[in-house]
């Protein structure tokens, strides 16, 4: 890996910035180093040589991250190499490599600051930030005309790719997936419903500036064209900590609706608007986001030579396998 090292670092003039590694999960795809030059600038630096996308993909990916940059989104924007390239390609012991450099995200992540926000400001400023940010992608989205394309949603997720990567002896998951899988093919595909998206908008894959509140966007490993109801859905999934506070579940429920994403929705609609039959069908998409989960779970497990944990899948399988409304409070939708 240091051979891989210094050809990216020479790639965009780095030799003499510090490294130091971000730790991932497990099963992660790419290997990630912020550089820190003697002018304290920061980026990132990726690296990618898992051998399982090609270079069209890591070109779309990159092209789009700059195009929202250009147009005002607020995403830590893609650098060009000495070569101009927002993409290199090298190879190591055989093994094709595909490196690219990112600006490194203004303000720092809620995880870091134990998931207090900044103070004197009401949590219904993030949850908002929360929402423009993600429309605001999605407004640029629904202009986009891309040279290289990303691949379409069911180009991944249909029975015979999700039957290679989930064994047979999760048949009723199996079968379950494949009954959403039809729900989701009647859903209509039209500019305002479906087009480009984050794919993977948490708390992890982005910062907070806590001066202003300002959110900064990174990580469009995962972009993919698929409804953008499916970034609000995993915004619910990924909004359910906020109210663990409460013990009553109705009451969460209640909490989750009113409190959080009635405001992540406000802070939507003031970028962008979605048609109201699709925000009518929300525990339709969580369903995508929890098929989502569960293969990515399977995935990363196979990276590692592994067997997925149950138990960090339960919750999800039980739901699709049943047919269980999620809301991930301990009450139905």
């Amino acid at each position: 890996m240091t051979s891989i090292l210094e050809k990216a670092k020479a790639f965009y003039d780095l030799e003499n910035c510090e490294l130091e590694q971000v730790g991932g999960h497990d099963g992660g795809r790419n290997l990630v180093y912020v550089c820190k030059q003697k002018d304290e600038k920061k980026y990132v630096l990726r690296i990618s040589a898992l051998g399982d996308r090609t270079m069209e993909e890591y070109e779309a990916e990159t092209e789009f991250v700059h195009y929202l940059a250009e147009n005002g989104a607020s995403v830590a924007d893609v650098i060009p190499s000495r070569n101009g390239k927002l993409v290199e390609r090298t190879e190591e012991n055989g093994t094709e490599c595909f490196v690219s450099l990112f600006a490194y995200a203004k303000g720092v992540l809620l995880s870091d600051q134990g998931y207090r926000y900044r103070e004197g400001a009401p949590l219904s400023e993030l949850f908002y930030n929360m929402g423009k940010t993600i429309g605001a992608i999605h407004r640029l989205s629904k202009q986009y005309r891309p040279v290289h394309k990303r691949q379409q949603y069911f180009d991944k997720y249909n029975v015979d790719d999700i039957g290679k990567v989930i064994p047979e002896t999760y048949a009723e998951l199996k079968a379950a997936i494949a009954d959403r899988l039809e729900k989701f093919k009647a859903l209509p595909m039209d500019p305002e419903s479906y087009g480009l998206v984050h794919f993977d908008f948490s708390d992890g894959n982005y910062h907070v500036d806590y001066s202003d509140g300002a959110i900064t966007t990174f990580d469009f490993d995962n972009c993919i064209y698929c409804w953008y109801m499916f970034d609000l859905a995993h915004l619910w999934t990924h909004g359910v900590g906020w109210c663990t506070w409460i013990e009553d579940g109705e009451e969460r429920l209640k909490y989750m609706k009113e409190k959080y994403f009635a405001v992540v929705l406000e802070g939507y609609r003031s970028e962008t608007d979605l048609p109201e039959s699709l925000l009518e069908k929300l525990t339709l998409f969580i369903d995508m986001v929890l098929i989502e989960g569960i293969v990515d779970e399977f995935e990363c497990a196979a990276r590692e030579g592994e067997e997925p944990d149950p138990e960090d899948m339960e919750d999800y399988v039980k739901c699709l396998v049943e047919d269980i409304p999620y809301a991930g409070v301990g009450v139905d939708l």
